[in-house]
């Protein structure tokens, strides 16, 4: 096992959290998503909560991947196939890889016309398919912070999500409610009993109006920049399409004969007592490590059996009239 005790216990507490979570509540959750829109990977937030909304149905039908942003965006309709090169305004290999990755989750169909493909949309998009976000932080212990009082000034001064919620396994007191900003909803969770107890409810954040992210520190300098509505916006969906295609069972089970799946589908392993982190703690290196197969564990069949995600949906692809005259 490696040596830092810190990592694996907040990968073990971020797991109990969100098993917790899909039992509690009708979201659906994605774990360590880019949660900034200057730099999306300066801000990487442990847990985002999707909340359905009136047209979820619609989306979960489309596929059970993320639809990229810039699909979305594109001038790509329903209607007309168009030449997919004309439809975008960014790099041909990045408008190359929003193309497959689109087609991929069947949001766009393919075909090809003298030579050139052309695409069109399966389906219109819909708008309001989620209500809102809710970005959890995780720190179980609040006696060791780090950086957890800027993220979460950043993540209220960006308004991002609707809601932003801090998670601990610590006892909270008065001094430490005093350093998260008052927004900050506060849980206290124990991830062997599964209990959460609501320190402090969140104060909803108003992701329409501009925000300020943090986007450079400098000694004796601070860079920000102001982020609109429509940059929101479409952050916020960028989020939403990752929360929607990742979830949270991210990891792979190491073929170790001491590894098995907990009934949510969490890595435990049997040696140590306790659940592991697979690509941080498991390996060659490990002393308990025990070749063996790792667990048949099916995180798709889990994900759809107890949250509102539709794994391998029918797909909403059709044949548009009159295409067969071009094939």
């Amino acid at each position: 096992m490696h040596a830092d005790p810190d990592r694996p216990r907040e990968f073990a507490f971020e797991l109990a959290l969100c098993s917790h979570l899909e039992e509690a509540t009708d979201w659906v959750l994605g774990r360590q998503l880019g949660a900034a829109v200057a730099a999306p990977a300066r801000r990487v937030v442990d847990v985002c909560g999707l909340v359905p909304g009136p047209a979820f149905d619609d989306r979960a039908a489309v596929s059970e991947q993320t639809v990229p942003v810039r699909a979305i965006t594109s001038d790509v309709g329903v209607g007309e196939a168009v030449f997919w090169r004309d439809a975008f305004d960014c790099h041909r290999e990045t408008a190359r890889e929003t193309v497959d990755a689109a087609v991929e989750a069947g949001f766009f169909e393919s075909e090809i016309r003298g030579g050139r493909e052309y695409v069109r949309r399966t389906t219109r998009y819909p708008e309001d398919w989620f209500a809102s976000l809710v970005g959890v932080e995780n720190k179980p212990d609040l006696d060791a912070p780090g950086d957890l009082e800027r993220q979460l000034r950043t993540d209220v001064s960006l308004g991002l999500f609707d809601e932003v919620v801090l998670a601990t396994e610590s006892h909270v007191t008065r001094a430490h409610l005093n350093r998260i900003p008052e927004a900050v909803g506060v849980w206290r969770f124990d991830p062997t009993t599964g209990e959460r107890t609501v320190v402090r409810e969140p104060t909803p954040l108003d992701p329409t109006a501009p925000g300020v992210e943090l986007v450079a520190e400098r000694p004796l300098r601070t860079d920000v920049t102001v982020v609109s509505e429509a940059e929101k916006r479409l952050a916020r969906l960028r989020v939403a399409e990752r929360t929607y295609g990742k979830g949270w069972r991210t990891y792979e089970f190491p073929p170790c004969a001491n590894v098995r799946a907990t009934d949510d589908g969490r890595p435990y392993c049997a040696h140590f007592g306790r659940v592991v982190d697979p690509g941080r703690e498991c390996g060659g290196d490990c002393p308990a490590f025990e070749a063996g197969d790792p667990p048949a564990v099916d995180a798709a069949t889990l994900r759809d059996d107890r949250t509102p995600w539709v794994g391998d949906p029918a797909g909403v692809a059709r044949r548009q009239s009159g295409l067969d005259r071009f094939l």
